[in-house]
């Protein structure tokens, strides 16, 4: 089975949960179950710890959104087990994974009294911050695996791969450039060519992806901190942005 990374040795916080992910996936390989549908599943958690923490379950959302980190990484290793890669379902994760944001980000707005600018002001770093973090996984993808179905700059159409209609990859093509494309602009435009092996900035990077941001939240919320949400998303994350991108321009 092709790893995520081939063979380059990285250190990637967000990553923790693959292994889980990938027993999870050779489980499923012979089911009838699609990548897609694996999805649709963590958009669903997603959703559903948003309405538990507007219902005041904090805890049991927060436990429950790691759940999501893990169940995230299913759908890649399925595909990845399976050797059907999809630009669809590329393009409907990125999409599925944004919604979720929206929906908990809101309900953390409502449950700790954020204005609705200030909500919109956190997701939109928090885009920035996965931006970033998928700006040097896929680089490190094409470095380690070979693998080409994401791409830093979606703004040319793939050609649907064998298994997929290329009627679906345009329309979801068409969705990622209308709402996606221009943070993946402005995090290339910002960000240098990076170091030879990239592990640095990956590992950085990987610090503000998923994975590992849903464990620091879900320790906020045991030891009752969840107001320093803000100082995360705004504070600490900014300044390992700036790392990384800083570091990236040390290499021409």
């Amino acid at each position: 089975m092709v790893r995520k990374y081939g063979k380059s040795k990285v250190i990637d916080f967000s990553d923790w949960g693959r292994p889980i992910a990938r027993v999870i996936a050779k489980y499923l390989e012979k089911k009838p179950v699609s990548v897609i549908q694996v999805t649709n599943f963590h958009l669903l958690l997603s959703l559903f710890g948003a309405w538990l923490i507007l219902e005041g379950y904090t805890i049991e959302a927060c436990s429950l959104l790691v759940v999501k980190g893990v169940i995230d990484a299913v759908d890649g290793e399925l595909a990845r087990i399976r050797q059907r890669p999809s630009h669809v379902g590329r393009y409907w994760d990125t999409i599925a994974d944004t919604v979720g944001l929206f929906a908990v980000m809101y309900a953390f707005g409502i449950l700790l009294n954020w204005e609705l600018t200030f909500t919109f002001t956190i997701i939109l770093a928090i885009l920035f911050q996965y931006s970033l973090f998928n700006h040097f996984s896929i680089m490190m993808r094409v470095l380690g695996s070979g693998d080409l179905t994401s791409r830093i700059d979606e703004r040319i159409q793939p050609i649907a791969y064998p298994w997929e209609r290329q009627k679906n990859v345009n329309f979801f093509h068409f969705i990622y450039l209308c709402f996606f494309s221009w943070q993946d602009l402005i995090i290339s435009k910002l960000t240098g060519k990076g170091s030879e092996n990239l592990s640095f900035e990956l590992s950085i990077s990987s610090t503000l992806g998923y994975g590992a941001q849903s464990i620091l939240i879900l320790a906020l919320a045991v030891s009752q901190n969840l107001d320093h949400l803000p100082t995360l998303f705004l504070g600490v994350n900014v300044v390992l942005m700036a790392l990384a991108i800083l570091y990236s321009w040390l290499w021409k």
